[in-house]
């Protein structure tokens, strides 16, 4: 009945792990089957169990401190990822916005909030992309590495500290920065176009610009958006860099280095 003492770690473990799984990008989305995530985070936290030293943790006042814990830095890894990840989705509204689309914004499935059409678009190219070239793997990687910066048995970690909250704002910035950088080609076409409008408005005063100018913005965005896609696709891949360099951080501010 020795497993019964281990039971308190192995179910530690399990809450982080699930608690990832809950906001990270791919595995928390709507159509991916609740048993088939906690099936796959006990397999994963089984895996997890045998590589962490862990001895005298017991079911007591403070391990509830501990599952709070273990919950926290599941969900603000996960959260970090996804926050980052959604860059793609901010680039999707500031293309729509120039092309006329953001008026009609659909329901995403995967995660039941609005998104533009163009930014669901490419965001199924960058899920394919993530899947194809296993960086699915890069995450799951950073969850198990997390046990060796914040270990299961302590119940302090460094949340409230000034660098965690600088570590934020910069991947923050960093999301708004990639999102300019797959918007701008056609943000800045467009933008050509609609002076070339209104130079044509002043001079053809008898032409409705509105009228010319929607099917015109969506004609050229499209090709332009085809032609850019190879540099989407590299931009996608810093971003997945992006993603593991912040959690790592993060997980080395948590320990306290």
């Amino acid at each position: 009945m020795e497993w019964i003492n281990q039971l308190p770690v192995f179910l530690l473990i399990f809450v982080r792990i699930l608690a990832f799984m809950a906001t990270l990008p791919v595995f928390s989305y709507r159509n991916v089957p609740n048993t088939f995530k906690v099936a796959f985070a006990l397999f994963f936290a089984y895996i997890i169990f045998f590589t962490v030293d862990v001895s005298g943790v017991g079911i007591d006042a403070t391990y509830f401190l501990l599952i709070i814990k273990e919950a926290l830095i599941g969900l603000l890894l996960g959260l970090i990822a996804t926050m980052l990840f959604y860059a793609i989705q901010v680039a999707g509204a500031f293309m729509d916005l120039k092309m006329g689309f953001l008026v009609a914004n659909v329901i995403d499935p995967q995660t039941g909030a609005q998104s533009p059409l163009t930014g669901g678009f490419l965001y199924a190219f960058a899920i394919l992309l993530l899947l194809v070239t296993d960086g699915h793997h890069l995450l799951l990687d950073g969850i198990f590495y997390s046990f060796a910066y914040v270990p299961v048995e302590e119940v302090n970690f460094h949340f409230g500290r000034e660098s965690v909250l600088e570590t934020a704002v910069g991947a923050m910035s960093t999301m708004f920065v990639i999102a300019f950088q797959m918007s701008f080609p056609i943000v800045g076409a467009l933008f050509l176009v609609d002076v070339a409008l209104g130079m044509m408005s002043r001079a053809v005063p008898q032409m409705n610009v509105f009228v010319v100018g929607l099917p015109l913005k969506i004609f050229l965005g499209w090709p332009i958006m085809l032609f850019m896609l190879p540099a989407f696709l590299w931009l996608v891949s810093n971003l997945v860099d992006e993603m593991v360099i912040t959690m790592r951080t993060l997980l080395q501010l948590f320990g306290g280095e």
